[in-house]
């Protein structure tokens, strides 16, 4: 199949299936582009959700722009992206016009209501499985839990810290960046 149209049905379907938002696209992404496919490393897929979160826009279309130039240059980008928010368009459009005949539908707001639970799984499985690769630089669950990264357990700690005293995406990044640089040369 060729790249363009394989780069737009796996977004395509990652845009059908992630309810919740950017963040809960993040393991239907890395599922196809790491794990199905392993057209990036997870590193790779880390450095892209980073640089997702930094650049303007929605988090999960920033990522497929990203991830589809990454693998497959300029076309690829636009293949990806415009797979990712068609199921979107078609799902928003649809709606829009039941509400607008029928108006208020109640199936629609259990359907919503009952997809919740899962999008707080879909999130919290993606923090897993970066928390492995930043703490114990592993991309599955450590087996030995006292081998972690020290200087990834500070940031960790200070970031989450940050998070909790509302700072901004942005400069906590930049600052965590400037972060593991002193820290990597102080040697740690």
């Amino acid at each position: 199949m060729d790249i363009y149209l394989l780069l737009y049905w796996e977004f395509f379907k990652i845009g059908l299936f992630c309810v919740g938002g950017g963040y809960a696209s993040m393991p239907w992404i890395q599922a196809a582009v790491v794990d199905n496919y392993q057209w990036l490393t997870l590193n790779e897929f880390i450095d892209i959700f980073t640089i997702s979160q930094m650049t303007p826009g929605p988090i999960g279309i920033n990522a497929a722009t990203f991830a589809g130039t990454k693998i497959a240059g300029f076309w690829g980008s636009i293949a990806a992206t415009v797979g990712f928010v068609t199921p979107s368009l078609i799902l928003c459009l649809g709606v829009t016009w039941l509400l607008k005949k029928y108006g208020d539908i109640s199936a629609i707001k259990g359907i919503l209501n009952g997809l919740r639970p899962a999008v707080i799984a879909l999130i919290f499985a993606a923090g897993l499985s970066f928390l492995y690769l930043s703490v114990w630089n592993t991309e599955t669950m450590p087996t030995d839990f006292s081998q972690f990264d020290t200087k990834g357990i500070i940031i960790l700690a200070l970031a989450l810290i940050a998070v909790r005293r509302k700072m901004g995406v942005i400069n906590l990044l930049a600052l965590s960046g400037v972060l593991g640089l002193l820290l990597g040369i102080a040697g740690l």
